[in-house]
C-alpha cells in the first residue's frame, strides 16, 4: 500500500548508501518476498496467504506478518503442521537447486531456508530503475 511504501522509502533514505539499493534490499528482505523466492510459494500474493494463515516461523517462532524483515542469518521453515500441504509441495518442485540466489540457502528435505545476508543490487533479479521511484517519492 502506498503508506507502507512511503515508509520504506523513509527507511532506505536514512540509512548509508544509494536510496534507491536501499529500498531494493528493504523490499526484498520481506517474509512474503523471502518465501516466495524460497520456492515455497507459486506467488508472493500466495505466500502473504500462507503467512496470514501461521504457516510460517522465523527463528522457531511462527510469524503472521508478510511485512515482517528478515535480517542476516534468520531461519524460515514451514510449521510442522503444514509440511503436509500440497501447495506447498507443488510450489517447491519448480525450484531447481542451481537456481537460488546466492543470499539465500534452502534445505528441501527440512522445509527451512536460511537468509544469509542483504542482497547487493546484482543478486536481485528486478527489472525496475530504482532511481526514478526515489525521485517520485522525494517531492
Amino acid at each position: 500500500q502506498e503508506t507502507q511504501f512511503r515508509n520504506y522509502y523513509q527507511k532506505a533514505t536514512r540509512r548509508k548508501g544509494i536510496s534507491g539499493e536501499n529500498l531494493l534490499k528493504l523490499l526484498e528482505s520481506r517474509l512474503d518476498n523471502v518465501i516466495y523466492r524460497l520456492g515455497f510459494a507459486h506467488s508472493r500474493n500466495n505466500a502473504r496467504q500462507l503467512i496470514l494463515h501461521k504457516h510460517f516461523m522465523v527463528n522457531g517462532k511462527v510469524v503472521n506478518v508478510p511485512s515482517f524483515l528478515l535480517w542476516p542469518n534468520d531461519v524460515v521453515e514451514v510449521c510442522e503442521k503444514s509440511r503436509k500441504f500440497a501447495i506447498i509441495h507443488e510450489a517447491m518442485k519448480r525450484v531447481k537447486d542451481d537456481t537460488m540466489l546466492s543470499w539465500l540457502s534452502l534445505d528441501k528435505a527440512k522445509m527451512q531456508g536460511v537468509f544469509k545476508e542483504s542482497p547487493s543490487r546484482q543478486e536481485i533479479p528486478v527489472n525496475v530503475q530504482e532511481n526514478l521511484i526515489i525521485e517520485l517519492y522525494s517531492k
